[in-house]
């Protein structure tokens, strides 16, 4: 589906260069000039991810009585995906920019409308090198393109075939130029202008070996890192009925990597080789489907008000027939405005009884469920939401991105980074200062104060600088709250103050004291 905005890429620019500075996101192997569409998480990403993890789980298994837990295996049994459809029926259309050799997806490329120049051939003035074979280019004659930049593309392309590096590309002569207008084609890329491969069909799953055998005829060979999370969870619906003893309708939810060999990666961690997901698989009676769709597509934009991501930002695509997976008979995509336009975050999808049935027919072991009730037997359908985890990180961090300008003590405006995380998913619950590094008892106080409250959150120490400058940098990691051990604290401007601290507000900037003994507490009821 194509992307819809407003973009704004200056924002996603700062938002990609905060997560590198400061410790939320880096490039895999970036040493070794990185791994396109894999990424590492930094030590405040690491955390920020976990808490998002935590809190699904919490809202999705721990605090519901009908959902229940998984952890399947990532290597894949290659009968599981042959039932699935994945094997064989996995793949994108994909086709090649022939100036860039960059890939594309060929069902993602814009319909486009210009004027096409055809060449067939090319070759250099006073040597005895030539090439025929034919090109062509789109231009845009709206955007004052014409012909020269046409010749220029095309004189690009044919230089690939120059052995001789000391000939200019700019002296080939092209053969055979004519030009034709055409109307809603695919087949140029619209970054280059440059004709693309006609599309073949790339496979999106990672195959392994499995064992010390390595013949594609033997069936243990033969694994696949798992394209998605779904179907561990389907082939142990049997496991997960008969252990729990649960009653339809009942879920099984789950946590973990998936794997697709994406032609394309893009837009930072949106569009990855590796990614998280996030999933349920509710079972529920055949006539319930199609309601508790809508009941769990609430239930989820519920939950990223939750995390920060508030309604206005989010956007129901109800998808139209004709586009709905084949499996599905009915499908919610829930968006979220990115910077880099209006994408998806989380699918819920009505799944009918498709994937139990197949697996059925394919194993061979029954998928039936008998209720006890109404004396039936059926294969439960499914509605499934299904949330990327790395979408939603991204899309927190994108939401929580602020830049203000502020007016300080002497009237001088200065701008403040902050990251407004909301205080349940913040990688860094609380900050700890002393006031003054130089004063032994402070130091001992904020010592004693991050030692007690460790065990219970994230908290971070800092003495280094004015307290003013290690506020801005707890702002630029979106850590709630900071506390300060002054000379209050010691007693020194009263006893009233004594054994208190000045907790810091990181969106009003606004500044209560709390008593040291109340803060667990306190900060629980805050981050929770």
């Amino acid at each position: 589906m194509a992307e819809r905005t407003n973009t704004d890429p200056e924002r996603m620019e700062k938002i990609v260069s905060l997560c590198k500075r400061r410790g939320f996101i880096f490039q895999s192997a970036e040493i070794y000039g990185g791994l396109n569409g894999c990424w590492d998480y930094g030590p405040l990403g690491a955390e920020l991810k976990k808490n998002l993890k935590d809190y699904w789980w919490r809202r999705t298994v721990r605090e519901r009585d009908d959902i229940e837990g998984l952890d399947g295996s990532i290597l894949t049994h290659r009968e599981v995906l042959t039932a699935s459809g994945h094997v064989g029926g996995f793949s994108d259309p994909m086709c090649d920019d022939l100036l860039t050799k960059e890939r594309l997806r060929a069902d993602q490329i814009e319909p486009q409308t210009g004027v096409a120049y055809h060449y067939t051939g090319a070759s250099y003035p006073d040597t005895d090198w030539s090439v025929e074979r034919p090109y062509s280019v789109l231009i845009y004659p709206d955007q004052n393109q014409d012909e020269n930049k046409a010749r220029k593309i095309a004189k690009q392309y044919y230089s690939q075939f120059l052995k001789d590096q000391q000939l200019s590309p700019k002296k080939i002569q092209l053969a055979g130029e004519t030009s034709e207008p055409v109307e809603n084609t695919t087949r140029y890329n619209p970054a280059t202008g440059s004709l693309v491969t006609e599309p073949r069909e790339f496979n999106l799953m990672f195959k392994t070996q499995m064992g010390a055998s390595s013949s594609e005829d033997d069936p243990n060979a033969v694994a696949y890192l798992r394209p998605e999370t779904a179907q561990t969870i389907f082939v142990n619906f049997k496991n997960v009925l008969e252990t729990t003893r649960q009653k339809l309708p009942f879920g099984i939810a789950q946590i973990g990597k998936a794997f697709r060999n994406e032609i394309n990666p893009r837009n930072f961690t949106f569009r990855s080789r590796e990614f998280e997901q996030m999933e349920i698989e509710f079972f529920c009676h055949p006539d319930d489907g199609l309601r508790l769709t809508d009941e769990w597509l609430e239930e989820r934009i519920k939950f990223y008000g939750e995390i920060g991501i508030p309604r206005e930002k989010l956007h129901i695509l109800d998808v139209p027939d004709g586009e709905r997976a084949h499996y599905s008979k009915k499908t919610y995509d829930i968006e979220y405005e990115f910077p880099f336009g209006i994408q998806e975050l989380e699918g819920v999808a009505y799944r009918t009884d498709y994937d139990l049935g197949k697996h059925q027919d394919h194993a061979g072991k029954t998928m039936e469920y008998f209720d006890e009730q109404t004396k039936e037997k059926f294969i439960p359908h499914v509605v499934e939401p299904s949330a990327g985890c790395d979408r939603t990180v991204l899309a927190m961090i994108c939401e929580a991105y602020d830049e203000e300008t502020l007016t300080n003590e002497k009237g001088k405006e200065e701008k403040r980074t902050v990251m407004h995380f909301e205080p349940r998913i913040a990688p860094i619950k609380a900050a700890i200062f002393p006031l003054l590094k130089k004063s032994e008892e402070q130091v001992r106080i904020a010592r004693e104060i991050e030692a007690t409250l460790s065990p219970l959150m994230n908290v971070f120490y800092d003495e280094s600088g004015a307290v003013g400058r290690r506020y801005r940098r707890q702002d630029e990691v979106g850590t709630p709250f900071c506390i300060t051990v002054d000379f209050e604290t010691l007693g020194d401007e009263g006893e009233e103050l004594k054994d208190t601290v000045t907790i810091r507000h990181r969106d009003s900037m606004e500044q209560e004291r709390v008593a040291i003994s109340e803060l667990p507490v306190w900060l629980i009821k805050r981050t929770r």
